[in-house]
């Protein structure tokens, strides 16, 4: 018997606690029509959920007896009493009403829209004085759209909103996740996300794109597309840049809301566009249905950018958001068609929670470690939003198509410098099979990469290549290996026997753009060498913002000639001679740190830092010790190198970026050793580099460089009201570069060539003009002293060099 008891308590238990899914459609009474992202909320509690846009909802309920309240503006709100004992399907119709503005009499200079926004900033003011700290469940999903057939590994992105022509875009990729949201007050904010799931076509780390720090709060004062702060339409100076015209009173429980339309005053201003929905006497913002206006329409790519924003009031009538919807289509060029559509919904929401302050953390973002593995049973329990037929579908389509097996010219491409055999090897693509310098002449380059292997912590590469005109092999091996459960602890091994660029670290065009110069102009602005040997690194971040390095280099470095004069072009023209270096062998211990105090993501992988704030600087730094006695190094040296980088937001959407380099030796520093001023090639550019310098024209071993480069984006010509530009979204950037440049007597003596010293600062300024949809800037720069070459100079700034 009291077995049979304890087996039916046990049972009892389980029927009791069990969650049964409550689903339905919320519809307009007079034709039937689902109602867009309608509201339910659960009577005498605050749960709830909102609907999808054809106004299906998904409740998880325990059993019981509950209310059900349901609520749209400009409807008649209802209230069922439902009873749960099992999955129910109940449908729930909402009678329209409205209640129709009286006549208002227009007063020369007064606007009845004011007063409302007025009130409804100063609730929102109320508001956050009284909201200090709250924590809430998030489900997010995101569909990924294109015009084309469901295709493995494709890119493209596009949305439906349910518009006329939605027909044509077909969901190629499907994320979804639930999270747990934190916040206190001044600005501390956390997210984990605890479960998430997508598509086969998609690797799991794109689903934090998904996460609560995309969804905005049009409670707060700035909110950020495009990475441009956009004012909110009740942000404390929204008045003096919106327009405001009161259309139209509704009904939301019995209580007059105010439906208000708003734009930029001045068109050129980029800001949202489209409808707020305030509520009388509380005149808090209960709604947004909003659009970018063409200003902030980067490029004017997207056809549409749509929000949709609702909220609801808790404890002491804090007003809470209860969803967050973002459609956005786009036409690149009228090429190509895509778009992305996220709806969020927010509940069990705990106002005014205690937070303990550490539990707050450089990590914004944290993914769980069971985040990825939940199963079926699992989602069964949460509360989502109801899938569509053609979700449902799309599932189903992608993963079959993905399981299909890949044929090596399904993954090959003929402009891939490397291209995937599958998801850990690669081989060298046809861009990066050849080369061509004078020093080795045309070349043939093969590698194997492998990257994500025990678990997504080794990665490695194997390379060899033979120029046909200095008759060498090359080759170099180089692997990596992480640690820790976001692996912050690496050790990285490079053993090679290749050809180095001098001053390599200063020289940022690609093999590429070497290689198309020398065949078709005869211009090689690289100097090379040879260099054998290997160097081993530890590195581990010991701190949530300190990284410290310790490693050992084994070089022995070899001066090279020139071995071709070939070229298509100018057979007439001789290459330069190839710049000799130090010879010899060079044994060095070496040590490394960065302090980086960003924000970071937990990816379930790695961590990665973010660059969300208004001001960032990383200082990092390195040290190169080589000795005679104790490393049997051919010369003793030692080169202390610091380098502070960073961006400060200055106004509206422009930023202050700044480099700054300092560089201090002791002893006889080699050629390839020193520090080379970053230079460009002819008629070229790139950021933070002395654009009226050339590659490796300054160097030293005692350098210090200052680089600010402002980016006004185009907000200076809209503020200035500038016919044309205002309106025609050119970038402008204006820039400073600042040397110092010297070499010890010791080291000037031992160089093979020397080198102009800038032992009174040397200066240029410039400015650039560029256009968000083309890769590239014009640059203007001129030289402030030390006249001679290249006083003016105008460079093309591009990603593609």
């Amino acid at each position: 018997m009291r077995h049979f008891v304890a087996l039916f308590v046990l049972i009892s238990s389980f029927i009791y606690g069990q969650q049964f899914s409550l689903k339905g459609q919320i519809t307009d009474k007079s034709n039937n029509e689902g109602l867009t992202f309608a509201n339910l909320r659960i009577g005498g509690t605050y749960v709830g959920t909102s609907a999808n846009v054809n106004g299906y909802y998904e409740l998880k309920l325990n059993k019981g007896s509950y209310q059900l309240i349901a609520s749209y503006i400009g409807y008649v709100s209802d209230t069922i009493t439902v009873d749960v004992s099992a999955d129910r399907f109940v449908n729930i119709s909402l009678k329209p009403v409205s209640i129709n503005l009286p006549e208002v009499t227009v007063v020369p200079g007064y606007n009845p829209a004011i007063r409302i926004i007025k009130n409804a900033i100063n609730f929102k003011n109320t508001r956050s004085e009284k909201l200090n700290s709250y924590i809430f469940t998030a489900y997010t999903k995101g569909s990924i759209r294109t015009n084309q057939s469901v295709d493995v590994g494709s890119n493209n992105l596009s949305v439906g909103v349910g518009t006329d022509d939605s027909s044509a875009l077909k969901i190629s990729g499907i994320l979804e996740n639930q999270s747990k949201g934190y916040f206190q007050k001044p600005d501390n904010y956390k997210e984990e996300i605890i479960a998430r799931k997508q598509t086969a076509n998609f690797p799991s780390s794109i689903n934090m794109l998904t996460g609560g720090r995309l969804i905005q709060n049009f409670y707060t004062n700035d909110i950020q597309f495009f990475d441009r702060p956009l004012p909110s339409p009740i942000s404390d100076d929204a008045l003096d840049y919106y327009y405001y015209y009161l259309k139209d009173s509704l009904s939301l429980d019995n209580k007059k809301v105010y439906e208000i339309y708003f734009s930029p005053i001045k068109d050129y201003d980029a800001g949202f566009e489209g409808y707020i929905y305030v509520i009388d006497e509380l005149f808090a913002l209960v709604k947004v249905n909003v659009g970018l206006n063409k200003a902030a329409n980067t490029a004017g790519i997207f056809e549409k950018i749509e929000i949709f924003q609702q909220f609801l009031p808790y404890e002491n009538d804090i007003y809470m958001p209860i969803d967050y919807r973002l459609f956005v289509e786009a036409n690149v060029l009228g090429i190509a068609k895509f778009g992305f559509e996220l709806n969020t919904i927010m509940y069990d929401y705990t106002i005014n929670p205690k937070i303990n302050a550490d539990f707050f953390t450089m990590a914004v973002l944290t993914v769980t470690p069971d985040a990825d593995k939940r199963d079926t049973l699992y989602w069964q329990t949460v509360q989502t939003i109801p899938n569509t037929d053609e979700e449902k579908t799309a599932y189903k389509e992608i993963d079959s198509v993905e399981a299909i097996p890949k044929t090596f010219w399904d993954r090959f491409s003929f402009l891939a410098t490397d291209f995937e055999l599958n998801e850990n090897f690669s081989l060298t693509g046809p861009l990066g099979l050849y080369s061509f310098n004078r020093v080795e002449g045309h070349s043939l380059n093969l590698g194997l990469g492998v990257k994500k292997l025990f678990d997504h912590r080794y990665y490695g590469r194997l390379n060899f290549s033979y120029g046909f005109s200095d008759k060498k092999l090359k080759s170099e091996l180089w692997s990596k290996y992480y640690f820790g459960k976001y692996r912050t602890h690496e050790i990285e091994v490079d053993v090679y026997d290749r050809n180095f660029s001098l001053f390599e670290e200063s020289v940022e065009y690609n093999d590429l753009t070497s290689t198309i110069l020398s065949l078709f102009s005869k211009y090689d602005f690289r100097d090379y060498y040879r260099r054998k040997g290997f160097k081993a690194e530890v590195n581990s971040l010991v701190l949530p913002y300190l990284t410290l390095g310790l490693g050992y280099a084994n070089n022995h470095d070899f001066s090279l000639q020139n071995k071709t004069d070939f070229s298509f072009f100018g057979k007439d023209k001789k290459y330069p001679i190839n710049q000799s270096i130090n010879d010899g062998r060079i044994n060095a211990i070496t040590a490394s740190f960065e302090l980086d105090f960003r924000n970071y993501i937990e990816d379930g992988l790695f961590i990665r830092r973010i660059n969300r704030s208004k001001f960032y600087a990383v200082l990092s730094g390195d040290i190169f010790i080589s000795k005679n006695n104790l490393l049997k190094s051919n010369t003793d040296f030692e080169i202390y190198k610091m380098n502070l980088s960073g961006r400060l937001s200055t106004f509206r959407s422009s930023s202050l970026f700044f480099n700054m380099n300092g560089v201090y030796s002791t002893g006889t520093v080699p050629m390839q050793y020193m520090y080379a001023l970053p230079g460009n090639i002819s008629s070229s550019g790139k950021d933070f580099s002395f654009r009226s310098l050339s590659v490796g024209e300054v160097y030293g071993d005692r350098v210090v460089t200052v680089s600010l480069e402002h980016s006004f984006r185009d907000d200076l010509f809209k503020i200035l009201g500038i016919p044309f530009f205002k309106t025609a979204e050119m970038n402008l950037s204006t820039y400073i570069d600042i040397a110092w440049v010297d070499q010890q007597e010791s080291s000037y003596n031992y160089l093979p060539k020397k080198s102009i010293k800038f032992l009174t600062p040397f200066y240029e300024a410039g400015f650039s003009l560029g256009h968000p949809l083309l890769p590239i800037k014009f640059e203007f720069t001129w030289k402030l002293n030390y006249k001679g070459t290249n006083n003016f100079t105008f460079g093309i700034n591009t990603v593609l060099l």
